[in-house]
């Protein structure tokens, strides 16, 4: 049992990295990537848990890019990348400062509209990580009684961007991204594999020419986000460009947005794993 794509409290999960690695044994999972968003932070430790319960652990990483020339997201997966590198600090570091200063800002609106949560409140969600998220956030609101779900209606609603003749939602702040074909170079700097996130999830395949060039290595074909039919697109395109095709349940705990997926539920295979570990090693 396989999964590559997993994340802990460090980012945006509600669990850690014990709790984590403890769930993926109890599941059966023998090798678990960890990609926390934008940092390799925790990945030492990771390595050093799961050889005390029996995983492997391939330190990633998951960066948060984008696609300025179609307005769109795009997150570039690392596996095997070299914990606290240059290459990924210099790029992301900047990038995790931004969140966290609009989290706050998202917090200081959410109060001016008169909900009953407070910044000292919400940092509590997300101590031992490297700052806040929109979850954490609407773990709040949950907790006082605003709602029942982190994504719903009022997840929607509050952080709507806005356009087309709307007004943005009361927590809207813009978050500028990174380009992501410098994440392709980061991680390859970093000694990793650089692979497309959930090119369905994000409608990034039109970027896939641009990150080829950039030196991308692989694509995430199995993914919660992708049917039968997203799987069977990414992976003729990993088998034209020779890409690796890579696949996990991009678990979250209580963060998730859908408790369908647990960790081990989409295994890519271990030859992907195999591969994976022999592109690094012409890098390394």
């Amino acid at each position: 049992m396989i999964d590559l794509h997993c994340h802990t409290k460090i980012s945006d999960n509600s669990m850690t990295i014990e709790e984590v690695i403890g769930l993926a044994r109890k599941n059966g999972v023998e090798v678990l990537s960890i990609n926390d968003h934008d940092t390799t932070v925790g990945l030492a430790h990771a390595q050093r848990v799961g050889q005390e319960q029996g995983v492997q652990i391939i330190p990633g990483i998951e960066i948060s890019g984008y696609d300025f020339e179609r307005s769109r997201r795009v997150h570039i997966l690392g596996f095997h990348v070299k914990p606290g590198h240059a290459a990924i600090s210099a790029l992301c570091d900047p990038l995790i400062a931004r969140r966290q200063n609009a989290s706050r800002q998202m917090v200081e609106q959410l109060i001016e509209a008169g909900y009953g949560i407070t910044w000292e409140q919400v940092e509590r969600y997300a101590e031992g990580g490297t700052g806040v998220y929109k979850q954490h956030i609407m773990h709040a609101l949950i907790d006082q009684g605003y709602t029942t779900s982190i994504y719903g209606e009022l997840y929607r609603t509050l952080f709507a961007r806005g356009g087309q003749g709307t007004e943005p939602g009361a927590a809207y702040i813009p978050l500028v991204y990174l380009d992501a074909r410098d994440a392709v170079h980061a991680i390859r700097e970093a000694g990793g594999v650089p692979v497309l996130a959930h090119p369905h999830q994000y409608d990034s395949w039109d970027m896939l020419p641009a990150l080829l060039d950039a030196g991308l290595a692989g694509i995430e074909v199995r993914h919660p986000t992708h049917g039968e039919a997203e799987e069977k697109k990414a992976m003729e395109i990993a088998e034209r460009y020779g890409l690796i095709p890579t696949g996990g349940s991009d678990f979250h705990g209580f963060y998730g947005e859908t408790d369908k997926f647990t960790i081990g539920s989409k295994n890519p295979g271990m030859h992907n794993v195999e591969r994976l570990a022999a592109y690094a090693g012409e890098y390394l």
